[in-house]
């Protein structure tokens, strides 16, 4: 089978139910950044660091396949074989912050990425993961988005910082404190 099949070579696309629609609308800026998010994750899954959290992280990413999907989708024709986004995986996302709380000291700074490539690239997963969460609110301002695919991914982008910093503490690397230069 060939991957190219040379339809969006006049600058549409179709969505999951086949409806074609320009690749500059905001439904596919969503889905095209949660895509981005997701290959980040990829790359931040095979850290040695995150091999103890891997099917986590990898469930993470079939929730942000499930949310591609369901973005991918004309609302007025959403396929019945979409998955929903369910509360179940906004709530795992906040047991693991916890648990990952709960063995860290207080957060008394602003930090910056950095310290560890991994770290670093926790942050890019974060700031992606906001990137994409606007885009979703921009998508749900002019059309029908599922009610938890923005509060999934405002959860996640915290989960990722929460996740950097966890990372600092098992590699022994201090976080990057942020100390403002005085005038």
């Amino acid at each position: 089978m060939k991957i190219y099949t040379k339809t969006g070579d006049s600058g549409k696309t179709s969505l999951v139910e086949g409806t074609r629609i320009s690749k500059s609308e905001l439904r596919i800026e969503a889905y095209g950044t949660v895509d981005e998010l997701n290959a980040f994750l990829g790359l931040l899954a095979d850290h040695d660091v995150s091999k103890k959290r891997y099917q986590f992280l990898k469930d993470i990413q079939d929730q942000l396949f499930v949310i591609g999907a369901n973005l991918a989708s004309d609302p007025s024709k959403r396929a019945e074989r979409v998955p929903p986004v369910e509360t179940e995986n906004i709530l795992a996302l906040e047991k693991s912050m916890d648990e990952m709380d709960a063995e860290m000291p207080e957060l008394r700074h602003f930090v910056l990425p950095g310290g560890h490539v991994a770290v670093s690239l926790a942050h890019v997963c974060r700031t992606v993961c906001r990137r994409a969460e606007r885009a979703v609110v921009r998508l749900a301002e002019n059309d029908e988005v599922p009610d938890l695919v923005c509060t999934y991914l405002n959860r996640l982008s915290d989960y990722f910082f929460v996740l950097s910093r966890k990372m600092c503490q098992e590699l022994g690397v201090e976080e990057v404190k942020w100390i403002p230069k005085k005038s």
